[in-house]
């Protein structure tokens, strides 16, 4: 527009009708064209005029410095000199096509210098015309547009150098215009869909490229985002050239102008197929565990199919049909009051009473009453009559927990029960009958403890008829990760929590672990991990974990000693997680799962001080 303008005043200045219908004095002439003069060189370009056939007229003193020539030898001076080679058919193409049809002349093209140099010019004549309408001279400016052209050179160079970076990434790059049309995809995205740049372009190109179920799945999420003009991302299924569909993790951002509007929009998907499979194959782990937990050898809520585990169950198979006393032992929190429910509930008594009697959460002298009733008056307190748990579980099953813990006069009077299958009630003479069957179960050696002569041989012999030992859970490694999974799927409904996942670590973790505690502890483990987790994905701190690692600590101390030790030890841990509180839902009973007055016996017996605790 600044060339038009200024070609049009140099038309104006050579042809005013004013000069033309007065003539001028010869000073006037002078200083007019001495006006003209200055005008013209002041003008930030070259000017020139020519005549009709294109022969140099006039050149402002721009033209004279550029080129280092004066005006006669510019008139005669080549124009194959002046131009450059590769520009010059081009420059002599044109400006014979103007002449010949009178038409602007534009065109950009390099001239050199006086020292040699070329530089890039914009040119542009217009004709000036006669009364009759034919060309009687040309008016033309050349503005220097070097700087440009390199910037425009160098800005060519960055972008082909950009396009180069990004062919080079492995991933999916896509541009996009604000309304999301793609307008380029880099090397990968053409190589791996085998479309075209054109192809890519087209309307289609989605429902080409991306799978039918993902197209309608995305579109009104991609149209809000897009509209919204801030970055999003989804996962979608992408169609290679041979046919098979991988799946993309796609991030969509903008580029915004000045005013923080949207102008364009760069898509990079990244193949996220591997993860996708794994994701499928832990999904169908957890969904195979979860019905194998149902269709597993499952007695009540005994889970497992190690071989361990599985001789217990066909123990408990051949004895449940009998009346046999059965005698169960094993570390504390291997499931032994578990394995008595599934021996009542597989026998004929499965219809009547299963009472269970936790011989150490009871006081010595109370455990008598406790088991065969008293009568009214019979020790300070009876107010009246009570029926003992014999008595409670005629025609059903007994289950003495912690048996070795009986004191000596109650083991004599156990014993009688057993023999003869009768009993008095303390403070009484009445001979009572029971038909009761008789589940004992113990933590402790009672063959040591017949040794030091604190446990009765002939009442060992008595309950040891059919002996079921309970193995640990270090040594059923392989039900952990059924066990694991009955847990998570217990709580996790319990808590109203959607867990669909279990880290394979966490399960790694839990087998490698020995499990002290057995299957209480990692009962209450996993019940504290559902507790705080939030995502879908079970898994357990290892902190919550001893280390795996660390040797058995030997020990001089009796099996009585060390067993009171460990049990002290769990007991300080389960007060120190309930900040001292024993009772409820969040004490230290609920957690050991044990009843509040076996925990208060114990914590007098062991001589801990829960105060320490708060």
């Amino acid at each position: 527009m600044a060339d038009a303008k200024a070609i049009a005043n140099l038309q104006a200045l050579s042809i005013s009708p004013s000069l033309a219908q007065t003539p001028p004095s010869e000073a006037a002439l002078q200083e007019s064209e001495e006006c003209f003069r200055l005008i013209v060189d002041a003008i930030p370009g070259f000017v020139c005029t020519l005549s009709a056939t294109g022969e140099v007229e006039l050149l402002n003193r721009q033209v004279l410095e550029y080129f280092g020539k004066t005006v006669e030898e510019l008139k005669n001076w080549s124009t194959n000199e002046a131009v450059h080679p590769d520009d010059l058919p081009r420059v002599i193409d044109a400006w014979r096509h103007s002449v010949e049809t009178g038409q602007p002349y534009a065109l950009e093209f390099r001239q050199r210098r006086a020292d040699g140099a070329y530089r890039w010019f914009q040119s542009r004549a217009l004709p000036a015309r006669d009364t009759e309408g034919r060309i009687a001279k040309w008016y033309m400016l050349l503005t220097d547009i070097d700087d440009r052209k390199r910037a425009e050179q160098k800005l060519r160079q960055e972008e082909q150098e950009l396009r180069q970076i990004v062919d080079t990434i492995a991933q999916l790059v896509v541009f996009l215009s604000p309304d999301g049309d793609a307008l380029y995809g880099n090397r990968f995205t053409l190589e791996y869909t085998g479309l075209s740049l054109e192809d890519l372009k087209a309307n289609n190109f989605r429902a080409r490229v991306f799978h039918p179920d993902d197209v309608e799945r995305v579109r009104a999420e991609r149209r809000k985002a897009l509209l919204r003009g801030i970055p999003f991302a989804n996962e979608q299924r992408a169609r290679r050239h041979d046919g098979q569909y991988r799946w993309f993790y796609i991030r969509y951002n903008p580029l915004r102008d000045e005013q923080g509007r949207a102008i364009r929009w760069y898509a990079a998907g990244i193949d996220i197929e591997d993860r996708k499979q794994a994701e499928d194959r832990t999904r169908q782990e957890n969904f195979a565990l979860r019905e194998q937990i149902d269709q597993v050898f499952m007695l009540e809520e005994i889970v497992g199919s190690s071989p361990a585990l599985k001789t217990v169950l066909s123990s408990v198979v051949k004895v449940a049909p009998t009346d046999s006393t059965v005698l169960i032992t094993g570390e504390t929190g291997t499931g032994k009051e578990l394995i008595a429910r599934a021996v009542h509930k597989r026998s004929q008594r499965a219809s009547q009473p299963f009472i269970t009697v936790n011989c150490a959460s009871i006081p010595a002298s109370l455990i008598a009453s406790e088991l065969f009733g008293h009568e009214k008056g019979a020790f300070t307190g009876a107010l009246q009559r009570r029926q003992g748990r014999f008595e409670l579980a005629h025609s059903g099953t007994i289950f003495l927990d912690e048996i070795g813990e009986l004191p000596h006069e109650t083991q004599t009077a156990l014993l009688r029960v057993l023999q003869e299958r009768q009993f008095e009630r303390v403070g009484g003479n009445r001979v009572l009958a029971t038909d009761v069957r008789v589940i004992a179960a113990t933590n402790r050696d009672l063959a040591a403890a017949v040794a030091s002569g604190t446990f009765r041989a002939d009442l060992f012999y008595r309950l040891n008829v059919f002996p079921v030992p309970v193995p640990p859970l270090r040594d059923r490694k392989e039900d952990i990760a059924m066990l694991v999974a009955y847990f998570v799927k217990r709580y996790t409904e319990k808590a109203g929590k959607q867990v669909s996942k279990i880290d394979k670590n966490t399960l790694k973790l839990c087998q490698s672990y020995p499990w002290p505690g057995n299957i209480r502890e990692l009962q209450n483990i996993v019940e504290r991990s559902v507790i705080l987790s939030n995502g879908d994905t079970f898994s357990i701190d290892p902190a919550w974990l001893s280390n795996p690692n660390a040797p058995l600590r030997e020990s001089s101390a009796s099996l009585t000693q060390n067993l009171q030790n460990y049990e002290k030890e769990l007991i300080e841990a389960a007060l120190a997680q309930s900040n001292g509180k024993v009772a409820g839902s969040t004490g230290a009973a609920a957690k050991l799962g044990i009843p509040r007055s076996t925990l208060d016996l114990k914590i007098k017996q062991l001589k801990i001080k829960k105060g320490t605790f708060r």
